[in-house]
């Protein structure tokens, strides 16, 4: 197979243009295209579009405010991404150091992979010494007290992944105390929080790398129960659509305070008003999701 060659960006206005695309501002669809990536933005356009031919309707405008309402959401949804991984940081640190102590963690004996666990270790002892000319709060354990680092401060070493993956590894018992903290308290608790990290995990490692989110199918379909699997959207063929986002935001809901998912909310329907053009269908919600969610 031949290789693709280069393309100018005015060789890429003319491709587009060539497949029905209406560009009504030139200068500003060349700067666009030459900073956002002729390759990057096409999976933005893949709606407007039918075996690479343009809807009589679209414009380079169209595609400019799916691409930049995709880039707004994964925003929104990092901001708080964040702040359940903070959480579930802070409850596993404390739940695993009621009952193992500080420095519990360093024992390998507490968790039922070896090997996932030297690995995640490894990892962050690898952070620490990047970090240590840097934070304070390293410098005091490891300079000034000359002592392991608490879990509790441990903690900040590691990715949403890597907690993720420390909780799964940890004993039975810690896994069914943080689960009750997040309000998973039935039998299968323990295991439903560390599906939901593991979406987690994958939603945010999306969005930290600038990948598209809109009409994205997800392989990983997050784990509902019957409640959340009533919310979601039904396809043509009357089966319920959990391959696109919308599963992910129900799993937020599940893990994040009351208060901060409302305002996920609000900021999810004031980025709707700004970019009214964006259908949220792709997205996989309902079109009563403002009421139901």
């Amino acid at each position: 197979m031949a290789e693709k060659g280069f393309k100018t960006v005015e060789e890429q206005l003319d491709i587009l243009r060539s497949r029905g695309l209406t560009i009504n501002d030139e200068a500003q669809a060349r700067d666009f295209l030459l900073r956002n990536n002729y390759y990057s933005i096409s999976g933005y356009s893949l709606t407007l579009r039918k075996n690479d031919v343009f809807c009589k309707s679209a414009t380079f405008q169209n595609i400019i405010d799916i691409y930049y309402f995709d880039h707004e959401l994964r925003h929104i949804l990092l901001q708080y991404l964040e702040v359940i991984e903070v959480q579930m940081k802070s409850i596993y640190a404390y739940e695993f150091t009621k009952v193992h102590g500080p420095i519990g963690y360093l024992d390998e004996t507490f968790f039922t992979d070896k090997d996932k666990y030297r690995e995640i270790i490894d990892k962050a002892n690898q952070q620490e010494t990047r970090r240590l000319p840097h934070e304070a709060y390293l410098k005091h354990f490891v300079n000034d007290l000359h002592q392991d680092i608490p879990l509790w401060a441990y903690v900040d070493l590691l990715t949403i992944s890597d907690i993720s993956i420390l909780y799964s590894i940890s004993e039975r018992s810690i896994k069914d105390s943080v689960a009750r903290s997040f309000g998973l308290t039935k039998n299968s608790g323990a295991d439903i929080l560390g599906k939901h990290m593991h979406s987690m995990t994958i939603l945010r490692n999306l969005c930290a790398h600038g990948s598209r989110i809109y009409n994205r199918l997800f392989e990983q379909k997050p784990s509902l129960n019957k409640k959340e699997k009533a919310l979601l959207r039904k396809n043509s063929n009357g089966e319920i659509d959990n391959a696109h986002f919308y599963g992910f935001l129900l799993v937020m809901k599940r893990l994040l305070p009351a208060d901060k998912f409302s305002e996920m909310k609000d900021s999810l329907v004031s980025l709707t008003r700004k970019y009214p053009f964006v259908r949220m269908d792709y997205y996989g919600f309902r079109s009563d999701w403002q009421q139901k969610l």
